[in-house]
């Protein structure tokens, strides 16, 4: 996801967001461990979700609001 489009959402959607990235890269973890992984670009950028999520809610706790 794009960082303009998270920054639309509440910080409830986000955690829940959070909490999908975070299932999605257990399983792709057992993916890899199984060797039945079909993407592993996939990996990297439920990483960098699962950051660009964690940056916002940081942002928002601060009050920065991303400016």
């Amino acid at each position: 996801m794009k960082i303009n489009e998270l920054r639309e959402l509440t910080k409830d959607e986000l955690q829940l967001k959070l909490n999908d990235f975070t299932e999605e890269m257990f399983n792709l973890r057992v993916q890899k461990a199984t060797n039945r992984l079909e993407n592993p670009m996939r990996i990297k950028a439920v990483r960098k979700d699962i950051a660009r999520i964690n940056t916002l809610l940081t942002e928002m706790e601060r009050g920065n609001n991303g400016k």
